[in-house]
């Protein structure tokens, strides 16, 4: 996958300019996630129907 050049933040961003958190740039075949205080730092790319069940995953108690 390239880099993508859409970038969405997440709506669960901190307030101000809204730096504190994740965005996202999806492909037809994979998601992107990177950290938006460092974007250059590296991105984690996952198949596109993996993203839902990622997402589950860290929302479970046990992933706290």
């Amino acid at each position: 996958m390239t880099t993508p050049d859409t970038w969405r933040k997440s709506s669960y961003s901190g307030g101000g300019d809204g730096n504190d958190c994740v965005e996202i740039a999806a492909s037809p075949t994979h998601i992107a996630i990177r950290d938006s205080k460092a974007p250059a730092h590296g991105t984690l790319t996952v198949p596109t129907e993996a993203f839902a069940p990622f997402i589950e995953a860290l929302k479970a108690p046990s992933a706290r």
